[in-house]
């Protein structure tokens, strides 16, 4: 089938919500031969993670979410001219602002969007507004699939797309080793998270349940990676509890995570954040490690409650506690559990199947858009990502 011309918009400067899914989406269709561009808020690590992935991206535009008239009718003038120039057939986009660029400077081009979060799905007669002009939506969760089915898209618009990890970066092969070493954990059963340090992301409730965790195993540790606005605060509560020595912050962690996620022997996130795919939680599953979680996000459609790691109950430390304990105390479940979760991920959660979903939509709005007096066939069939 013949290649197709895509140009992704992503009003977004920082590591992290939409910037990995966008990335992964935008190298593996150019591997599968596709022509793609995208546009970035210039000047931090979005940016410079798109560069080293050899990205095509657009240039001299600002994308500035805060509406500025000059610099958005700049930016609209920029891609209505790089899109007659350069064939572009569609226009993804994955934030509020650059829909509004898309739907202005679209033309006859199919416009899609994906919607990273539930709030990033709104109402009343602006949303509605874009909700018309809008050929296709990707929700990277059930909840924010329903959401989008509330404000009003059509059922044959919405399509599901969960997120996917790269099964080659995270394996649980990998020795964890030196990361054991570097927070002196030696031999303690660890419980780890990785996510964002700043509020509702259920940091306080991790610690006051592992202070629960400590009367039945008093050797186990837990590590907490990430930076964020909270970390001071923590810190200071941790303190005050005298937990200084078992729980440890081990800072923002990049090139180095396959080795943080192995080091552990439970994975838990008790949120889902900026990016509600809860990509960390994939990731911990994709290095082998069981996983322990709330139900938010697109948590519980990913972790299979018993069998990939344990979904809990309810918001209360000693819910959380009584579900680490399950795990740390029965290690030989655990690995179950972990072995079961890389599986999963590998037949469920791999990037072929998400590139397979995206194809198959693009293919399909564009029959409508470019042939709209023809009868197109149902986009629920064949496809097996339709709402």
């Amino acid at each position: 089938m013949r290649p197709l011309s895509i140009l992704h918009l992503a009003a977004n400067r920082w590591w992290t919500g939409s910037a990995d899914p966008v990335i992964r989406l935008v190298k593996g269709l150019e591997g599968r031969g596709h022509r793609v561009m995208l546009g970035v808020i210039r000047g931090d690590r979005f940016e410079v993670k798109a560069d080293e992935a050899g990205i095509r991206l657009v240039p001299d535009l600002s994308l500035e979410p805060r509406f500025l008239p000059p610099t958005f009718l700049r930016d609209l003038m920029r891609l209505r001219r790089l899109i007659a120039r350069e064939g572009v057939e569609i226009v993804h986009c994955h934030h509020s602002h650059d829909h509004w660029l898309g739907v202005l400077c679209r033309g006859p081009v199919a416009l899609v969007r994906t919607f990273h979060s539930v709030r990033a799905v709104r109402s009343g007669w602006a949303a509605a507004a874009l909700h018309r002009r809008t050929h296709a939506v990707f929700a990277m969760s059930r909840e924010i699939q329903l959401r989008s089915l509330e404000a009003g898209f059509e059922p044959r618009r919405v399509w599901l797309l969960p997120g996917a990890t790269d099964l080659r970066r995270f394996s649980s092969e990998l020795d964890g080793g030196t990361v054991r070493n570097e927070f002196g954990l030696g031999d303690a059963p660890v419980v780890g998270s990785v996510a964002r340090l700043a509020p509702n992301r259920g940091h306080e409730l991790l610690i006051d349940a592992f202070r629960l965790v400590l009367r039945e195993i008093p050797e186990a540790r837990l590590l907490l990676v990430g930076k964020g606005e909270l970390r001071p605060r923590l810190e200071r509560r941790v303190s005050e509890l005298g937990l200084g020595e078992r729980i440890r912050f081990a800072g923002y962690r990049d090139n180095d995570l396959p080795q943080i996620l192995v080091a552990m022997d439970c994975f838990v996130l008790m949120g889902a954040g900026s990016d509600e795919s809860c990509r960390a939680a994939l990731e911990a599953m994709a290095a082998g490690k069981p996983v322990v979680a709330r139900r938010v996000g697109a948590l519980p459609e990913t972790v299979v409650d018993g069998e990939t790691g344990l979904l809990l109950p309810d918001d209360r430390p000693e819910s959380v506690a009584r579900a680490l304990g399950e795990i740390l105390l029965n290690p030989e479940r655990a690995r179950r559990m972990g072995a079961a979760g890389r599986l999963r991920v590998e037949r469920e959660f791999n990037v072929e199947r998400t590139l397979d979903t995206a194809e198959a939509v693009y293919r399909e709005i564009l029959s409508r858009v470019q042939a709209p007096t023809s009868r197109s066939r149902d986009p629920q069939q064949g496809t097996g990502g339709g709402a």
